[in-house]
This record gives structure tokens, C-alpha cells and sequence, in this order.
């Protein structure tokens, strides 16, 4: 199993080294973690592919080793929009709120060791439904959700 501390060392090192486009594993958790970037305007787009090229149609015919998911940067005047990602819940200690206490971060205040989020800033969460599996913290809110808190972005 791939971790979400992979995802958000790979994603922070790219924007670091001014990459256009990065490459991961295809997991439900990447895709998910990635999706919220991209409606949270931090990537540009986000593209299933194999190992050679962001290509859906090949992403269909290749084993799923070689299944990747591609994302496309974004940068604004030279600077990247990303300026870090921080894992929250980590292997050894995850971090489960109630969606009180993630309306708490939200809203400025901190819960259990969790800072709040600052402006421009986004936490993901990981909700136990079925059809909302991640979710940006502000919808965890809206939707009424709780789930284990795995990152933040800003």
C-alpha cells in the first residue's frame, strides 16, 4: 500500500524543482488526494496514463503495474501555487475528527493537535462514505462528515 507521506513528498519536491508534470502510482488514495488539488486550484490537470505518456486509452489496455496518474503543475509569475503539503495523520498516529471539530480548523480554532488552517490553505479528509470517499475539509463541513484528517496543503 501506498502512503499519502509519498504523494505529498513527491508533489512538494516537484513544485520545488519547477517540474511541469509529475508522474504517480495509480491509487484510489493518489487520485483522490490529486482530484482535490485540481478543484482546489493548485494543479492544473490531472490525467490517468502509463509509465510513457498521460494517455487514457492506454491507461485501459496496460497491466496495472504500469498504470500511472499524471497531474500538470501550476505555477503563477514563475512561482509555484503549492508551498508545501504537510501530512496530519501519520502510519503510526492517525488523526480522526468529527466533523465539529473539522468545522473547529476551518473556522480558525485548533482541535486535538491540529493547527488551523490558515487562508488559501486546504486539509484533506478521508471520509467513511461510499460516495464521498476524500474530501477538501470545507466540504467535509458542508456535507456534515468525519473521517481521518491526512494532509494539508497551502
Amino acid at each position: 500500500m501506498v502512503l499519502p507521506h509519498a504523494l505529498c513528498s513527491h508533489v512538494q519536491n516537484a513544485f520545488r524543482a519547477r517540474h511541469q508534470r509529475i508522474c504517480v502510482p495509480h491509487t484510489v488514495q493518489n487520485l483522490g488526494i490529486l482530484s482535490i488539488l485540481l478543484r482546489n486550484g493548485f494543479v492544473l490537470s490531472v490525467s490517468r496514463g502509463t509509465i510513457d505518456e498521460p494517455s487514457p486509452t492506454a491507461f485501459v489496455e496496460a497491466p496495472e503495474a504500469q498504470r500511472r496518474i499524471w497531474a500538470d503543475l501550476k505555477y503563477r509569475e514563475d512561482r509555484p501555487v503549492l508551498n508545501g503539503m504537510e501530512l496530519i495523520s501519520k502510519p503510526s498516529k492517525p488523526v480522526h475528527m468529527t466533523p465539529s471539530e473539522i468545522r473547529a480548523i476551518c473556522s480558525g480554532r485548533s482541535a486535538q493537535t491540529v493547527k488551523p488552517l490558515g487562508m488559501g490553505e486546504i486539509a484533506v479528509v478521508k471520509t467513511k462514505s461510499k460516495q464521498y470517499d476524500w474530501l477538501e475539509a470545507r466540504e467535509a463541513v458542508q456535507l456534515g462528515l468525519g473521517g481521518e484528517v491526512i494532509c494539508r496543503a497551502r
